[in-house]
């Protein structure tokens, strides 16, 4: 989710946010109908915030229709009191997009907060900014929220006004109001004073401070602590409490740990400009100029005075083992110790799963063997999802990420510390039988060079049908369009028996499928920059290039109800489906098959653009445009990531075009394709 391609080329940054659309001119704005929006400064986009989010994008689910955010850079106060400078953030500008986009909303319009704005009358603020640049259906608002000049503007004059304007007013009660307040200022205050596990515990994830790194002292070095000196990319970005934190620290997209120093370093220097250096463990990489991320997690001390470089030396070796101590306590309470008495971890991501997890965990427990663990990992989620585990399944391993991954990132982060031998891979919204995964560990006891297998999977909906996801067996025709045993395109077969043989595939359902952890660990796991959707055919397909191969067994059954999360026909899966499958095949394809392969790829896919208008879906149309125009901004990044395997090894099993049978052929049916699939019983 973070940093999806290079942030040096200017064309690739427009692009770096995954879906989410962000204007900062009205001008720029598409026509827009029908929103739902919200207007609010949103510092932090802390934990009250994210509830405004998640009814905010519930009512446009509902609605079918998109989630508007209007805030405002910079932060008004700044305009409406010039001379004061004592306002700090929670968070960036930067960091506040990437937050608006992890927690689901569709479009963030950053308004230029101006003299110009602020002296608006709020009928005119209303009518010609809110209603003509967004005809909201909805809108999302705070009972004391004021707008306009002297902030004459209130919910008040939205009721007031809303038949005329053709919208309705959703009240965000005093007491959430209040909520907000509350954390915004316990949050400040927490970081002020230090208390970094408060202010987690408000935003909901760690505290976050980024900046370049720089050339500082280099004294660090001579003492044998090493630090990373980091300039402020915001001046206006509240720094915490002078001290020692444990930290995470992002560079170049991977999370190294460390602890951070925040103060004026008193043993060496009487008087010294504040400074924020971290030493990074086991990291030995130049990244001066690099803009690096701390994660804030623990406080460990005050700064302090020593009696010279000695003492100091001898505390900070004190220091780095109370954090490394930290960092063990953390993994003692995931899974670790239990998981290396067990030989496979069921591990179930979940993001706002409360409902799903009460339906069908219920079916994974029970089938869970004594060589089984299973695993919750938390994607961030802002419901129940959480007390939903705590009331009712304590017994249970949970790991509680401090933001949404989206599905790769989410695994990626989550089973950084599972040992077991193999990892089942299923979704929130999957209920299993009885004798699942046995035949599964089976296979791959039985076969050392599989990578991966996967159970049939049918729909929990009409059971007697293969499910969308999977089906009985993924593959891929020779220009990356996937389809399945079962599935080819929107065309879903009954299961008859008529796939019951075990079958090499080119590729597992990310809706269920076990892996060998090893495998899992030498490909880096999933891409992390696909979020979510088809990033399981792109690990497949890495896969086979090292030599592995892949397989279903349906003796194994499960069912899933599909599009538990995000409905199929949803344009955000649209997107994220075009844009991904063109950039796994130009990561995994062969340089000379891609010449021709990726501009017949672009054009099909604007057949397939044309069709989605013909057929009353602009929507999807725009969702693919918008596709090709990430997946350009991405190539360069795309490319660098290409590494060689074995070119006899990534020889796919499907057939030639899946277009041209399934379309012009009128082959609808997996059976009534010829294919080379190794089938046996």
């Amino acid at each position: 989710m973070r940093e999806l391609i290079d942030d040096n080329d200017t064309f690739a940054t427009y692009f770096r946010i995954l879906y989410m659309k962000v204007y900062t001119d009205f001008g720029d704005l598409p026509d827009l109908a029908d929103v739902v929006m919200t207007i609010g400064s949103y510092d932090g986009v802390h934990s009250g915030h994210q509830k405004i989010l998640q009814r905010l994008n519930e009512i446009a689910e509902k609605s079918d229709t998109q989630s508007v955010v209007m805030t405002f850079h910079p932060h008004p106060r700044t305009v409406v009191f010039p001379d004061d400078d004592s306002l700090r953030l929670l968070s960036t500008y930067e960091e506040k997009v990437e937050l608006m986009e992890a927690y689901g909303v569709d479009i963030l319009v950053i308004v230029p907060f101006t003299k110009v704005v602020m002296q608006m009358m709020p009928e005119d603020y209303l009518k010609n900014i809110l209603v003509k640049r967004f005809k909201p259906s909805s809108i999302v608002i705070g009972y004391d929220h004021k707008f306009g000049k002297s902030r004459g503007g209130d919910i008040n004059l939205l009721r007031a006004n809303a038949d005329n304007y053709g919208y309705n007013v959703h009240e965000i009660s005093k007491q959430e109001e209040q909520e907000i307040t509350i954390s915004s200022t316990k949050i400040r205050n927490a970081l002020l004073e230090g208390n970094i596990s408060i202010a987690n515990a408000l935003l909901g994830r760690p505290y976050e401070v980024s900046g370049v790194v720089v050339k500082g002292q280099q004294l660090g070095k001579t003492i044998g602590y090493p630090t990373a000196n980091i300039s402020l990319q915001e001046t206006t970005k509240l720094v915490p409490k002078d001290g020692i934190y444990v930290c995470k620290i992002r560079v170049n997209k991977k999370r190294f740990r460390g602890m951070l120093y925040i103060g004026q370093i008193p043993t060496i220097h009487d008087k010294h400009p504040r400074t924020i250096e971290v030493n990074i463990f086991d990291f030995d990489q130049d990244i001066y100029g690099e803009i690096v991320t701390l994660e804030l997690l623990d406080y460990i001390r005050d700064d302090q005075k020593f009696d010279g470089i000695e003492a100091l030396t001898l505390q900070l070796a004190k220091d780095k083992e109370s954090s490394l101590n930290y960092f063990a306590s953390q993994t003692d309470n995931t899974i670790t110790k239990q998981a290396n008495k067990r030989r496979t971890t069921i591990a179930i991501l979940c993001y706002n799963s409360a409902n799903l997890l009460k339906e069908y965990l219920p079916s994974v427990i029970e089938a869970c063997q004594s060589d089984d663990s299973i695993l919750i990992i938390d994607n961030a989620s802002s419901d129940d999802t959480l007390s939903v585990m705590s009331d009712n399944y304590n017994d249970l391993e949970v790991v509680k990420l401090e933001e949404n991954y989206g599905y790769a990132g989410g695994y990626n982060v989550g089973l950084e510390n599972v040992t077991t031998e193999y990892v089942a891979f299923i979704n929130s919204d999957l209920r299993v039988t009885k004798d699942w995964l046995q035949p599964l560990v089976k296979f791959l006891d039985d076969n050392p060079n599989y990578a991966a297998v996967m159970p049939k999977i049918r729909s929990d909906k009409e059971s007697e049908n293969f499910e969308y996801a999977g089906a009985c067996g993924g593959f891929l025709d020779a220009l990356g369009y996937p389809y399945c045993r079962g599935r080819i395109f929107d065309t879903v077969e009954k299961d008859s028996g008529q796939y019951d043989l075990v079958s090499d595939v080119d590729w597992v359902s990310g809706a269920a499928f076990v892996m060998r952890k090893k495998v899992f660990d030498q490909l880096g796991g999933f891409d992390d920059t696909y979020f979510a959707h088809q990033e399981e055919i792109d690990l497949c397909w890495r896969a086979k290039r090292l030599g592995y191969k892949l397989a279903v067994v349906p003796e194994a059954v499960v069912y899933h109800l599909g599009g538990g999360t995000l409905d199929y026909n949803n344009t955000r899966k649209v997107f994220l489906n075009f844009r991904n499958n063109l950039s796994m095949l130009l990561k995994n394809d062969s340089a000379v098959s891609l010449v021709w392969k990726i501009p017949l790829r672009l054009a099909l896919d604007g057949v397939a653009g044309i069709k989605f208008l013909l057929s009353g879906s602009p929507s999807s149309t725009w969702a693919i445009i918008k596709a090709h125009f990430a997946f350009y901004g991405s190539a360069l990044s795309t490319i660098k990531n290409r590494k060689t395997y074995d070119s006899e090894s990534i020889k796919r099993l499907g057939v030639s075009s899946i277009l041209w049978k399934y379309y012009l052929g009128g082959k609808k049916n997996y059976s009534e394709l010829n294919t080379i699939t190794d089938e046996k019983k």
